[in-house]
């Protein structure tokens, strides 16, 4: 029994489906804001009330940032500038501070902070707070319900991102597997289309990627791609450097491929061949590696620790991931287009591959420590999960490529002496086959001959079949499509007569499938907060809101809470002044997600002071208007970390507590 392969069209068809259906699904779980830097600070925080106009506004952030002159804006309670538009550089040693400085006389009310900026890794980030002056107020700033890098220019620029992979790989992988593996490759026009298809679709979500990266980074308007002024200032920044590279080194790879599929193809002298072989080989690892040096300079491996080490690792990586799913679609291809491809190349190529995933492995293995740092992080963190994901697909390509391997290695075994003998049997009945069609053929076209004759009443001598044949086009057309239709049987027979052929495609497909999964995680997996600055963050966050109290500055937390019922979610901003031992004055503000007040039928707040066994002590604070309740005089015995519990209603059956610890001096 012979194993057939899959139909290459509906198989083709399927597995672009399947791709299609998991990036959309990918893309759409991603995070709308690829946050690679974060704010880690501020000063105000975020929810202050302060006695006094401060000077200015700082910003503190996990990572270096690109400041441009409206990356801080300050916004006063009617909406107008507060700020005087000048950015100042703060940062010293490790530590990333930027601020902007404040005009002078500012009234009293609620201030909103709105920043905008680019990571070192090229990804643009954005938020925004408040802080209030004297005593909160109302304010007719609206905050932004779009992070920077969503919408449809984020969707778009994320797209352009994973076809550039594709498109790198297919290239790089491509000329790799002729030159390495299958030089008579070289002349065979399916494989020559796949390789330059390559190159165009990488060259074409480049120039997207250069003409987005303006409203990707900045308004997020799709118009704003053809703004000239915008794309200069692009060219002048590191990621608009890297991708002017990438479309000179893609001068260079046209170059490459027009040798490679030219003058290496034709040439039949084989010390000639060897050498040009060598000279292409060698042009064209430094023209791929310095594509993919693009990537390294201007993405994760760019910040962080260890750029030095890291930015060799991330080409070593891509070149690997490009040998071996650019060689794998291009084995694909060849298996299907070109069923002569030789067993010997698919025995190369399967040792390529094997060399590449080990690479893969090594290279995987240093950039998920320096990019993840903690077990934690591996499970608690967007970053670390889709980690994880990429992890088990490989796993599970490396099953399939085994399988191949196994394949391959079939293909290399010598065909048993019955299957050698079965042979001339087999090509006598498919020549037997093919001329008993082609008879078939020759009677029907002279059984049309004669009805023509009839039907027209011609008196001339009947004319051949040949030549009716070729005086109607139609006749003529209908030829070719019975002799394209013996040929497709015929490429069928030989196929199906191959089952180690066959049961190879079969492995190789479903290897490409899972690839095109892969390297769609891998995508997602570049636009996402790095494991290891996320709980960075996460730390700074936490102290942040819990910060130990100091002199003539009240202690300012945000206590989210959610009750269940309607109305049931929003924030607690609680201020407690000065913060210290004594009297001290309670104002809690109820806001709902969107920053409006919430009115809540009843607010309690309790302190507990566990290492002295002190508490709790309630407090039942009045309320002064929507959404803001004070208690005067709430006694502080004695220093220490207390916890502050909160108690919210929002119902006659809704209610939740909530609590914080904080640092009394």
């Amino acid at each position: 029994m012979t194993t057939t392969a899959p139909r290459l069209g509906t198989a083709l068809a399927r597995l672009l489906i399947l791709a299609a259906a998991l990036l959309g699904t990918l893309l759409a779980g991603a995070a709308p804001a690829s946050a690679h830097a974060a704010l880690t600070g501020s000063d105000p925080k975020d929810g202050a009330v302060v006695a006094a106009a401060p000077k200015e506004v700082n910003l503190t952030f996990s990572e270096q940032v690109a400041m441009s002159a409206d990356s801080i804006r300050v916004l006063d309670p009617a909406g107008r500038r507060a700020d005087t538009g000048e950015i100042l550089n703060l940062c010293s040693g490790s530590i990333v501070r930027y601020g902007v400085a404040l005009r002078a006389g500012l009234p009293d009310g609620t201030y909103t902070v709105a920043w905008q900026t680019v990571s070192a890794d090229s990804h643009p980030i954005s938020g925004a707070f408040t802080f209030s002056i004297g005593a909160p107020s109302t304010t007719s700033v609206a905050l932004p319900d779009r992070a920077a890098g969503g919408g449809l220019v984020g969707t778009l620029y994320g797209i352009a991102r994973y076809v550039s992979y594709a498109g790198f790989a297919v290239l790089v992988g491509g000329g790799a597997f002729v030159l390495a593996c299958w030089p008579r490759g070289a002349s065979v026009r399916p494989v020559q289309q796949t390789v330059v298809r390559g190159w165009l679709t990488l060259t074409g979500a480049t120039l997207v990627m250069l003409l987005l990266r303006n409203p990707y980074t900045g308004s997020g308007e799709l118009s704003d791609a053809f703004d000239l002024a915008g794309l200069k200032s692009v060219l002048e920044t590191k990621t608009g450097a890297a991708l002017t590279s990438r479309l000179l080194l893609l001068g260079a790879a046209a170059l490459f491929v027009a040798v490679l599929f030219g003058a290496y193809a034709r040439r039949t002298d084989p010390k000639e061949k060897k050498d040009l072989a060598f000279g292409l080989g060698l042009g064209g690892t430094v023209v791929a590696a310095g594509i993919a040096g693009t990537w390294a300079l201007a993405e994760h491996a760019s910040t962080g620790i260890q750029p030095g080490i890291a930015m060799p690792v991330d080409i070593l990586h891509l070149l690997a991931v490009a040998a071996w799913l650019g060689g794998l679609t291009v084995l694909l291809v060849s298996l299907y287009k070109a069923p002569s491809v030789d067993r010997s190349a698919i025995e190369r190529f399967s040792k390529v591959a094997f060399g590449s995933v080990a690479v893969l492995a090594a290279t995987g293995l240093y950039q998920s420590w320096r990019q993840v740092g903690s077990w934690s992080a591996l499970t608690g963190t967007r970053y670390g999960q889709l980690l994880l994901v990429k992890i088990g697909l490989m796993c599970v390509l490396i099953g399939i490529a085994w399988i191949s391997r196994r394949w391959t290695q079939r293909l290399a075994d010598p065909k048993p002496a019955e299957e050698t003998e079965e042979t001339p049997q087999a090509a006598q009945a498919a020549q037997a086959e093919e001329t008993a069609q082609a008879e078939e053929t020759d009677r029907t076209e002279a059984e049309e001959a004669e009805e023509a004759d009839e039907t027209t009443g011609a008196t001339a001598p009947a004319e051949s079949a040949e030549s009716a044949s070729t005086a109607d086009p139609e006749r003529a057309a209908q030829l070719a499509r019975q002799r394209a239709a013996v040929a497709t049987a015929r490429r069928k027979r030989e196929r199906d007569a191959d089952p180690e052929r066959a049961g190879l495609r079969r492995s190789v497909l479903t290897e490409a499938a899972v690839a095109v999964v892969l390297l769609a995680v891998t995508t997602v997996l570049t636009s996402t907060e790095p494991g290891r600055t996320e709980e960075e963050a996460g730390r700074g966050g936490t102290a942040a809101s819990g910060p130990a109290a100091v002199p003539d500055r009240p202690v300012d937390i945000r206590l989210p809470f959610d009750t269940g019922g309607v109305d049931g979610k929003g924030i607690v901003r609680l201020s407690l002044d000065p913060g210290r031992t004594g009297a001290n004055a309670l104002h809690l503000f109820v806001e709902r997600p969107n920053g409006k007040p919430l009115d809540v039928p009843e607010i309690k707040v309790a302190l507990t002071l566990e290492a002295k066994d002190v508490g709790p002590l309630p407090v039942a604070p009045d309320r002064i208007q929507t959404g803001h309740w004070s208690a005067s005089g709430v006694q502080i015995p004695m220093p220490g970390e207390w916890r502050i519990q909160v108690t919210v209603r929002t119902s006659e059956i809704d209610q939740t507590t909530i609590e914080k610890n904080v640092k009394i001096g």
